[in-house]
Formats: structure tokens, C-alpha cells, sequence
């Protein structure tokens, strides 16, 4: 697999499967399957766009001055940027983690240091490092009280980026109150996730003043488009898009699980606080999941290159109630299948000591 891959490739999926995209379940993607309604008749594009509107309109929904917030093509964008502008020789992430964090740091030199947050979460960092935590985590969806890391953070005066792209599908507390008090902080917030857009590129970053200010210098006056502007702003503003997708959301996670903890294939079911869940496999590895989900047209994440996982590892994607049903379709097929494979091996073995 390769190093940095993600899921949601669904056009090359579909060509390996001989079917169309529309026809794939992609559980492999973990963005909202519940899509706001927006209308971009009304959207001018024969003009430069202005950012005021939209700037201003995520400063009050993040409760931050609209200076101390700056906008990206994408959380992406925002990552390969910050990793520009940070002289740190050596990156800390808490680890596993996006991986775009890892491809970043080396992109410009950076020596990596990584941190099992599974084992060792605890582990000293050294004076002015730079850290790197994504919360709720990913592939696991935990969301973590940051609060004693971060007091150890600041005593050590760390560089700190927080990633809170997920932050939105379970309604926990941000760390963007520290901003107030620490000045080395930086927290990034993709609006990918949530809003269901992998296709409209906006991320923003919030830091001090002083942070955002330096920031900018460094970048593009125009970034993002006049669609993707007016999709965010529309989205934004949508309470009953917000209130529906949490409860769809909750009730699509809740069949998941049930889903998950009542298969044979899997060995260990991760708590999730997002809208995913990570699993182990109990029999076989992620590519020959993946493979055995072809016919059905199901797409999973193979997470093997997330540092700290092995090949057994899976992470699913909530989706619609009747994609998940397709789901539990396939691996209760899967499951029987392995079960008559399992029986017939050891007949084979049963008969062979007879013989003996």
C-alpha cells in the first residue's frame, strides 16, 4: 500500500470493479453522508472574490476575532502551509494520525518524532517542540481531554497544532480557549468533514493575532473560489441541516456498531467518538477484506500505513442506514463463507489422523 494513500478513491474502485461510481458504497471516506442543500444560482463569477463575508461568518461560529482565523484550500493546504512557516528541525505527532502531518514534515526537512497515544501518551516532549495532536483522532475517532497535555505542553513552551476536523460529529470542547492565554497555539478545523464537501476546499486555522498576521504574508491574496465561499457561508448558516445530520448520524453510528460487534470478523471494535469506526480483523488481513468485499462494490479503508497499525487493521465509515445494511449483507456472507471454509480444513486434517 502506499505510504501516505487515504480512502475514498471511488472512481478507480469502480473501474477495478467494472461498475459505476454511483453503484460503490464507500465506507472507506469518512465524510458526512448527510449533504447540505445549497444553490450556487446566485454566485458570481466573472469577479474576484472577497472573503469578508465568509471570514466574519466563521470568526462568530468559532467565537474568534476575524483576525485571528485564516482561510485554506482545504485542511491539506493548511498543513503543507503551517509546516512551511514552522522552523522546528524536528515534528512530534501523536501518532496514529492523518497522515498528511508525517508527508508534511518531511516534505521540508523535518525530522519526525513519533508518540503511540495507545501506549505511551504520557511520554515527555522536549522544550520548544513542536506537537501535533488530531482530535477526535483518526482512525479511531477518540476524542482525548487534551487539558493535562496541554498544561505540559505550554510549561515546556511547545509549538502546538491541534487538528479538530472532527470535532463537530460529537459536540465536545475545543481547545481553541487556550487561545486566549498561549500564544504558540494553532488549531486547525477542515470543514470538509462535517459539511460533506471533500469537493469544496475550505480550512481555516486559528491562532493569535500576531500568528495569523505572520501567516498571511506567506500566503496567496486568493485561495479558495466564490462556490466554495458561498457553499460554507450557506452551510454555516443551515441549523436544520446541523440538527439533522447529528441525529442521522447517531442513528447510522449506533447501527454500526451493532453491526461490528456482532460479526465474527472482527476482533476488536474501537470506542469512537467520530463518525467512523477503527477495527481489527479477527481472520484474515485488510487487503483480503477489502477483496472479498469487491463483488458486493463495498470500499473500506485499509489501514496499514497509519504508523503503529498492522495489516489487520480496518477503518468503516458511518453512512446511510441502507448502505449499512449492504454492509451487513456482505460480511454476514463473508462470514458464513469463512465458516464452511473453516469446516471443511478441518474435516480435511480430521481425516488425515484417521488415516494415521
Amino acid at each position: 500500500m502506499n505510504l501516505f494513500a487515504h480512502g475514498g478513491d471511488v472512481n478507480a474502485f469502480a473501474t477495478h470493479c467494472g461498475c459505476t461510481p454511483q453503484e460503490v458504497i464507500d465506507l472507506s471516506s469518512n465524510i458526512n453522508f448527510i449533504i447540505p442543500s445549497v444553490d450556487f444560482g446566485t454566485v458570481t463569477l466573472n469577479a474576484y472574490p472577497n472573503y469578508e463575508k465568509l471570514t466574519q461568518t466563521l470568526a462568530d461560529y468559532y467565537n474568534v476575532h476575524s483576525d485571528e482565523l485564516e482561510l485554506f484550500n482545504g485542511g491539506s493546504s493548511a498543513i503543507f502551509s503551517l509546516m512551511r512557516i514552522f522552523d522546528h528541525p524536528t515534528c512530534t505527532i501523536y501518532s496514529p494520525a492523518y497522515l498528511e502531518y508525517k508527508k508534511a514534515a518531511l516534505a521540508y526537512g523535518k525530522k519526525v518524532h513519533l508518540i503511540n497515544r495507545f501506549e505511551s501518551i504520557n511520554t515527555e516532549v522536549s522544550e520548544n517542540a513542536l506537537v501535533i495532536f488530531v482530535n477526535p483522532s483518526t482512525p479511531d475517532g477518540h476524542y482525548y481531554d487534551l487539558d493535562v497535555l496541554m498544561k505540559q505542553w505550554m510549561s515546556k513552551n511547545c509549538t502546538i497544532l491541534i487538528d479538530e476536523s472532527f470535532l463537530e460529529f460529537c459536540g465536545e470542547e475545543s481547545v481553541s480557549r487556550y487561545l486566549k492565554t498561549y500564544d504558540k497555539l494553532y488549531v486547525l478545523k477542515s470543514q470538509t468533514k462535517f459539511y460533506g464537501c471533500a469537493g469544496v476546499r475550505v480550512g481555516i486555522v486559528l491562532s493569535s493575532r500576531e500568528n495569523i498576521g505572520l501567516l498571511k504574508v506567506k500566503e496567496p491574496l486568493w485561495k479558495i473560489s466564490a462556490l466554495d465561499s458561498h457553499f460554507l457561508i450557506t452551510a454555516l448558516a443551515d441549523k436544520p441541516f446541523r440538527a439533522r445530520s447529528h441525529t442521522l448520524n447517531a442513528e447510522a453510528k449506533t447501527y454500526l456498531k451493532t453491526i461490528l460487534n456482532h460479526s465474527s470478523l472482527f476482533e476488536k471494535v474501537f470506542e469512537s467518538d467520530a463518525n467512523f469506526f477503527l477495527v481489527r480483523l479477527a481472520h484474515m488481513n485488510a487487503q483480503e477484506f477489502q477483496e472479498k468485499l469487491l463483488p458486493h462494490r463495498i470500499m473500506v479503508r485499509d489501514c496499514s500505513n497509519f504508523d503503529f497499525l498492522d495489516e489487520r487493521y480496518v477503518r468503516i465509515a458511518v453512512k446511510s442506514v441502507s448502505d449499512l445494511k449492504r454492509f451487513d449483507e456482505a460480511i454476514a456472507n463473508i462470514a458464513s463463507v469463512l465458516r464452511e471454509d473453516i469446516i471443511s480444513a478441518t474435516n480435511k486434517v480430521n481425516k488425515c489422523l484417521e488415516k494415521k
